[in-house]
């Protein structure tokens, strides 16, 4: 299947090279996603609208030319060089446009796209039209219909990029995505493996290729009409149904690929990448279709897809990608047999090691393994996929080194091709480099250890029976299920725990040291107790779930008098309390907590990523705990904005137990997005700003005091209309600490019974002292106060100034006039704002004026200065 001369052999830059400037940014964005923002979103994108997308302009095009064997006309290069500009062009835009919220960018950007994808879906019409005829005509009408179709994707995209109303944002979501990667990428694919993928495997095409083709093409756009009319107005059931019929289409086109498959099995890297691709693509639309059509909302179908969407992208977007140029790079580079059969050797070096690598890396991204294991993973499949780069560049130059050695004489060498042996190794350590990560973060992660401890009775001397009691015990709604098992003394007890619990993770401690690892959702483990000596206590370790009932008492039937056992509580290490000393001022290295409010922007769409961090981190001089946070600060990122912004926020759960979050600044039904997820997971939360207020974001998960006061807090600021500007603006967060041992985590027996050790603004215990807020006389500072809490309740006061202004809870107490205020009186969860301007230099302390927390942490100073 020979290019015609539009599509002439040899080095090509704009052809060449822009896939491979979209893979490598794909990678770096994947080293740095946590600055960023949005980066899921811009990692899919840099994927499929980048580099999958100029792959579909240059090699469409190749087919259709080879395929209608229609003859090149002049200028037919420069146009297709223009096209490529143009969507290169617009696809930076759209990126760029969605990541700073400046929606003009991203409609240029998208209409640019648009553009290019037209030009080139008419310049095929053409090229059909004039054809004179050829057997796999069929192949370029899947090409049309995957042009005309993207150009719908991208007005999805457009509306998509300026913001819409929870149900919708989920349902146009779903059918951008459809559009677009089943569509737009999808048919493109499909159409083009009728004769490559024989090609690939150096056989014959099926007999009935052509003719499975052809059916398949309509079933294909009827269930991509069904999807997305499903998703724009129809139930979620319709959708999902749709995807199942996707996946029919998609079966019709198998029969010939399977059989070409079984007559000559794949044996190289290309081959073999394609064909993962294809399996996760089936994989994923049965999962899609099951998952979409059994969703209970709008919501949770868009949250379900999009939890599948990396591994569409991922497992079949960039495998396919990188298998077919791994094909076609050397053929399009031309030179002979030599140098193609040369270039070819290059792609295929470690094949089987990659393959094994990328698909065993992503299968356990999938899988409910612990956030670490997931993480290596996937720098594992990022690492695989990434190789290609490297070995594009060493191929290019092996071509032109094997051409001039050719124009010298030299015959080159024939490749001999890997014993099978061989192949089977490198896939063998492929997955054992996987399962090294797995051991690896299972080693790191101390949620994913068992707590190994020695397996002793609570009494040395019982007489063991020689007998086993086995008890089943599940562990939800914050309540193991039994909570009481009963075991014959001297019996060895057995207990085969199971989490029923859909979204928490939970384990097992006895009191007498045996303890399970900590299960993810639907996760179950044995624990051997020993004998039973005496009565055993247990409970779950998560920090807050056993102080909310969940324990377990295994009774010892006949045994003579009950021994006490150890306690191995939450913090049984000592108290970090006792190192904390309100007059130690912190190291002089020391950067506090930035209390300036950040500026106001003028984009209408915020997204942001909080990825769950747990960090220990100092809270006091000398004193640290180990905190769980939004994005690694407590208090977690400052969201400001104005009424009418559109947030769209994507919660990342890195942590070791299950999280959430909570927008006061949002008003939508809380069941969705409000849920736990489990560690590893993430989902995105959007809500419209519709009313002004410092409003408080936090963990609800239960029990929320614990989460909160353990760091899982934050503030979202909502300017009121026409709010006038100041000099300096500030914003304070008052919580408390309770504290554990050191590098602990919170306290919640002090917790529960409302014992702080500290009160402190924005995170650390008297920090403001140590760094004082700055301002000069008479410049007007306001002073954005909120209550985190959990318990504590602030009146807000600044020694030695006084309020002309005060806003509390979305409306002005007082305007600048004749009368003044002293203190901002706030419960926990309630925010305001304060002004004032200082009448001459000096140190003006801040302080809770519920004088006990003053004194425990709640004061700072600002530095007036002439």
């Amino acid at each position: 299947m020979s290019p015609s001369a539009g599509q002439a052999r040899g080095f090509w830059p704009l052809r060449d090279l822009p896939v491979v400037f979209w893979l490598l940014a794909t990678a770096v964005v994947a080293l740095v996603h946590p600055a960023l923002p949005a980066p899921r979103w811009l990692l899919i994108h840099l994927l499929l609208l980048g580099a999958v997308s100029h792959a579909i302009l240059v090699w469409s095009r190749h087919f259709a030319d080879a395929l209608l064997r229609t003859d090149s006309r002049p200028g037919d290069r420069r146009a297709q060089s223009r096209r490529l500009l143009l969507l290169n062009g617009g696809a930076l835009l759209v990126m760029a446009g969605v990541s700073l919220a400046v929606w003009p960018l991203t409609v240029a950007g998208a209409a640019a796209v648009v553009t290019a994808v037209g030009w080139h879906g008419l310049a095929l019409a053409a090229q059909l039209r004039r054809s004179l005829g050829g057997r796999f005509r069929t192949t370029v009408r899947y090409y049309l219909t995957a042009a005309a179709l993207l150009p719908v994707g991208a007005v999805l995209g457009t509306l998509l990029a300026r913001g819409l109303p929870g149900p919708w944002h989920d349902r146009l979501t779903l059918a951008h995505a459809v559009v677009n990667v089943l569509g737009w990428m999808g048919l493109t694919v499909a159409g083009t493996l009728v004769t490559l993928w024989p090609t690939m495997l150096r056989t014959r095409i099926a007999e009935d290729a052509e003719r499975s083709a052809r059916r398949a093409l309509p079933v294909l756009g009827a269930a991509l009409a069904l999807t997305v009319g499903g998703a724009v107005a129809g139930p979620q059931w319709v959708a999902g149904l749709g995807l199942a019929g996707y996946l029919g289409g998609l079966a019709l086109l198998a029969r010939a690929l399977v059989a070409t498959a079984r007559a000559r099995p794949p044996s190289s890297y290309p081959a073999w990448s394609v064909a993962a691709g294809l399996l996760w693509l089936a994989g994923c639309l049965l999962a899609a279709a099951l998952a979409v059509g059994t969703a209970p909302t709008w919501a949770e179908a868009g949250e379900r897809f999009r939890w599948l969407t990396p591994f569409l992208a991922a497992g079949f977007g960039a495998q396919v990608l990188l298998g077919a140029l791994s094909y076609l790079v050397p053929v399009a580079l031309g030179g002979g047999a030599g140098p193609v059969r040369a270039a070819n050797e290059v792609l295929d070096r470690g094949g089987a090691l990659r393959i094994a690598v990328v698909n065993a890396g992503l299968l356990l991204c999938a899988l409910p393994v612990p956030s670490v294991v997931r993480v290596l993973c996937s720098m594992l499949v990022l690492a695989g996929l990434a190789t290609f780069v490297p070995l594009l560049f060493l191929a290019i130059r092996t071509v032109r080194r094997t051409k001039r050695e050719a124009e010298g004489g030299a015959v080159p060498a024939r490749g001999t091709g890997r014993p099978a042996g061989q192949v089977t190794g490198l896939a063998a350590t492929g997955v054992a480099a996987v399962l090294i990560a797995v051991a690896a973060g299972v080693a790191v992660d101390p949620a994913a250890l068992a707590d190994v401890r020695a397996m002793s009775a609570p009494s040395a001397d019982v007489a063991a029976t020689g007998r086993t009691t086995t008890v089943q015990v599940a562990a939800a709604g914050m309540r193991f299920a039994p909570d009481t098992v009963e075991v014959p003394v001297g019996d060895r007890l057995v207990i085969e725990l199971v989490n029923s619990d859909p979204d928490t993770v939970h384990d097992l401690v006895l009191s007498s040291g045996p303890a399970t690892e900590r299960l993810s959702p639907g996760g179950s483990t044995t624990l051997d107790a020993g004998v039973i000596g005496g009565d055993v206590d247990g409970w779950c370790s998560v920090v807050g779930h056993r102080q909310m009932g969940m324990t377990l008492q295994v009774r010892a039937v006949g045994a003579a008098t009950p021994e006490a056992a150890p306690h191995h509580g939450e913090n049984a290490a000592g108290d970090a309390a006792d190192d904390l000393d309100f007059a130690t001022a912190p190291a002089g290295s020391f950067t506090p907590h930035d209390p300036v409010l950040p500026p106001l922007t003028d984009e209408r769409v915020r997204r942001f990523t909080l990825p769950v961090a747990e960090v220990e981190r100092e809270v006091a001089p000398g004193v640290t705990q180990r905190l769980w946070t939004f994005a690694g600060t407590a208090p977690g990122p400052v969201l400001h904005g104005r009424v009418g912004d559109v947030f769209e926020i994507t919660l990342v759960n890195d942590g070791t137990i299950g999280h959430s979050i909570d927008f006061h600044a949002g008003a939508l039904a809380p069941d969705g997005p409000m849920r736990t997820i489990p560690p590893g997971e993430s989902l995105v939360y959007r809500f419209t700003a519709i009313r002004a207020g410092v409003w408080m974001y936090h963990c609800s998960t239960m029990p929320m005091s614990a989460h909160i006061a353990n760091g899982m807090f934050g503030a979202v600021v909502i300017e009121p209309p026409d709010l006038p500007a100041v000099d300096r603006s500030y914003l304070l967060l008052q919580s408390e600490l309770y504290l554990g041992p050191q590098g602990g985590t919170v306290d919640t027996a002090k917790l529960a019974g409302e014992r702080p050790d500290a009160v402190v603004f924005n995170g650390y215990a008297n920090q403001y002292d140590a760094r004082p807020l700055a301002a000069r006389v008479g410049e007007r500072v306001r002073i954005w106060v909120l209550d985190a809490g959990p318990n504590r309740a602030t009146s807000f006061h600044v020694v030695g100034g006084q309020f002309d202004t005060v806003y509390a809870e979305g409306g002005y107490l007082l305007r600048p006039g004749d009368g003044g205020s002293q203190a901002l009186a706030l419960a926990p969860a309630q925010g305001g704002f304060v002004e004032l301007a200082f009448p001459e230099a000096g140190d003006y302390p801040f302080v809770s004026h519920v004088m006990v927390d003053a004194e425990r942490g709640a004061h700072g100073l600002v530095r007036v200065s002439p």
